[in-house]
């Protein structure tokens, strides 16, 4: 290997500029997969979930709900940055909630046969011994539970869901739900001290079905209960009165995208829009916030803070989503219903300084928010997470914060779900290390594929999006001399004026024109054409190239991975072997742009140790070819993440459909330790590189446009090429 670049451990300095002495910043510092609380023998592909999640008072163990596997999983948070299995309790039931008092667990569990016949548990089980103390008749299906400050009482949400298939959801479906009560003494509950809280005929909205959400208990004793489906908010006391009620209210949203259509076009605003929160949080005695996921009849994609007497005393309107737009973690899928959906809630003091904390399911990412000023909150941090947060808890004791992300892609085979380890620390954030923040207008982004540096500015790129966002092909500029990186602009590519279709857009480099030359990755099932595309300064699309007789004879799926021009010639890698090529090896391709000639060398790639190997860029710089070769891997199977170079001398084109020389490769960098380094789980789609004029490296990896992806966009520089 030659040392061409800063070594690995220097990747966190490249990533941020050194933070003043008084900046403190959550960084993510470790990951947990849940199916490492699975014991040796048990089915590791059998799905499994962190969903509600929190902590011993010592902040030294973590308790999660495991609903696939009907269990509570346990996790050793002595060394933070090195979580250690301790488990997996098994249940009677689905867990849908836990709080801790002591070593001891307070689980929701429900047994239900049906939505009209509900029924649950509230099991009581010492995490040190795993053995179940008690278990409570709750009288129907609980969904929160929630501890008393003090230890002396168990709220739980009884929600007894409605069928989302009956009536297209539409409520009222009984039975009704309610609000439990248990007295606790000395972590003991008291299953004959249960006091049942109506809610009936308090909502303006089916006031005969409230269906509790959530619940959360302020150091009064005071218990706030959202009735997400109602859209009404109650207040109670320990015991069990009513102290007040009121409807959540609308909001009126500007600039969102409302239709799912594969692009970011945030030019439309929903008017009424009811709130529907989900989970609460009292941040004082006096003042709570919800989450705003919204349900069938609405979902703000925001959050708000409330004075308990029922008046709004801050609403983010479209302002949390937007700040997700600009780092690419917006969920164009979710367009139509109901965009990022705020789902959880937590609110903690860290350094004297009183924060909330909102997760985004669909966005996959954690807003941060200064909350001194319930008022005015400032948004501080955006912390990315694994896919769809479900459940936070912070640890200001050991400067912590923690989630719970539920999606588990074992079936797709895709990442496992995670519980992420955030550290509050006197350091400049590490993410986002890419965002479009501070530009005259909005501008969303995301599935990055290939890059290029511009020809005289240092630090600048620019880098194209891929079929993902199929109606809106576009090239964006990035400045990357700043941390993070700042998309600049974005630049429509059009045919003939309008959007242009049918491209999927892989790689882009310089035309030395002005413009630029584009590959677009075919697929001849979906009537996207193998094409080379010219375009101007402005996108517009001024020379079409198809692909000869020669390739298309030959031709199967993954097809130009990247491009780059070296004098008169294009080269573009093909991703995967095609029907004429020896098994692990691919070809280049050369194009000539004044003679129209084509040729191809083969590229010989690394075996595969599971999955598939091939190749994803190419950028040609001094003497070299760079190209970045990677397997289809993600997290802990991940094996090849590596650029390796090719001399510029052995880039001579044979004819196709002959016998093609085969190029030597070196290697350059291994970037599993790059990845590894952000303490999330690994990528897989490391599919950008660029080599500015100082000759200082960028990689870039793809978002697929947060669909089933935690929507991370890891952009970082590898130092300089000598």
């Amino acid at each position: 290997m030659i040392r061409t670049f800063l070594s690995a451990c220097s990747v966190a300095a490249l990533i941020a500029s050194a933070p003043a002495l008084a900046e403190m910043n959550f960084n993510r510092i470790a990951s947990f997969a849940t199916p490492t609380n699975m014991a040796d023998g048990e089915d590791k592909n059998r799905e499994t979930s962190a969903e509600i999640i929190t902590a011993t008072e010592d902040g030294m163990t973590l308790v999660y709900t495991d609903s696939p596997l009907k269990a509570l999983g346990l996790i050793d948070l002595r060394d933070v940055t090195a979580p250690k299995p301790l488990g997996n309790i098994a249940l009677a039931g689905e867990p849908t909630s836990v709080a801790l008092i002591g070593k001891h667990a307070f689980v929701g569990v429900n047994t239900s046969q049906s939505y009209t016949q509900p029924s649950g548990q509230m099991k009581v089980i010492d995490i040190t011994t795993k053995a179940e103390l008690a278990s409570c008749d709750i009288g129907g299906q609980p969904d929160s539970v929630a501890a008393a400050k003090d230890g002396s009482f168990i709220a739980i949400a009884v929600e007894n869901e409605r069928d989302e298939d009956l009536n297209d959801g539409e409520i009222p479906q009984l039975p009704a739900g309610n609000v439990v009560i248990f007295s606790v003494k000395d972590g003991v509950i008291n299953c004959d001290s249960k006091k049942v809280v109506d809610l009936t005929g308090l909502a303006s909205i089916a006031p005969s079905d409230p269906e509790p959400e959530f619940v959360s208990i302020n150091e009064l004793g005071e218990i706030v209960v959202t009735l997400q489906e109602n859209n009404h908010l109650v207040v109670i006391s320990k015991d069990g009165k009513v102290l007040s009620h009121f409807s959540a209210g609308q909001v009126d949203l500007e600039h969102i995208d409302v239709t799912r259509e594969h692009a970011l076009t945030f030019d439309q605003k929903q008017t009424g829009r009811l709130r529907e929160p989900d989970s609460v949080k009292w941040i004082d005695n006096h003042h709570f916030i919800t989450a705003n996921e919204g349900d069938y009849n609405g979902g703000s994609r925001g959050w708000t803070v409330f004075n308990k007497n029922g008046t709004v005393v801050y609403e983010s309107g479209s302002s949390f989503e937007h700040a997700l737009i600009q780092i690419g973690h917006y969920p164009e899928k979710r367009s139509g219903k109901k965009g990022v959906e705020p789902e959880s809630a937590e609110a903690a003091v860290f350094n004297n300084t009183p924060l909330a904390f909102i997760g985004a399911e669909r966005a996959s990412a954690v807003g941060v928010y200064d909350i001194s000023n319930p008022s005015k909150p400032e948004l501080t941090q955006l912390l990315p997470s694994g896919i769809g947060p479900e459940g936070m808890v912070a640890i200001p004791s050991r400067n912590l914060f923690i989630t719970a992300n539920e999606v588990d892609l074992v079936k797709e085979g895709g990442v496992r779900a995670h519980v992420m380890v955030y550290q509050y620390q006197a350091a400049a954030a590490k993410y986002p290390q890419l965002t479009s923040a501070g530009t005259n207008s909005l501008i969303g982004w995301g599935a990055i594929s290939g890059m290029v540096a511009d020809a005289t500015q240092v630090g600048k790129l620019y880098a194209v999006n891929d079929s993902f966002y199929k109606i809106q092909p576009t090239i964006f500029e990035i400045d990357a001399s700043q941390k993070p990186a700042k998309i600049t602009q974005a630049i429509p590519v059009t045919r003939s004026g309008v959007a242009a279709q049918k491209l999927d857009m892989e790689g882009i480099t310089l035309d030395g024109q002005g413009g630029f030359w584009i590959a677009s990755e075919g697929r001849t099932d979906r009537v996207i054409p193998h094409a080379l595309y010219q375009v101007n300064a402005d996108g517009e699309i001024i020379k079409e190239v198809g692909l000869p007789a020669a390739l298309m004879a030959v031709e199967k799926r993954f097809g130009f991975e990247g491009i780059t021009k070296i004098g008169d010639t294009l080269w573009m890698p093909v991703q995967r072997e095609w029907k004429d090529d020896p098994q692990h090896h691919v070809k280049l391709v050369a194009y000539n742009t004044k003679t129209h000639e084509w040729g191809a060398v083969h590229y010989p790639k690394t075996a595969p140790a599971t999955g598939w190997t091939g190749l994803s860029e190419i950028v040609a710089h001094g003497d070299y070819v760079y190209v970045i070769e990677r397997d289809n891997q993600i997290g802990d199977a991940a094996v090849t993440k590596k650029i390796y170079r090719i001399a510029l001398a052995d880039m001579q084109a044979a004819e196709l459909g002959g016998e093609l020389p085969v190029v030597k490769k070196e290697l350059v960098r291994d970037l599993l330790p790059d990845l590894q380094s952000f303490k999330g789980y690994v990528q897989d789609k490391v599919e950008g590189l660029a080599i500015d004029v100082a000759g200082e490296a960028f990689v870039s990896t793809d978002n697929d446009g947060v669909d089933d992806h935690s929507g991370e966009t890891f952009f970082w520089s590898i130092g300089k090429i000598k």
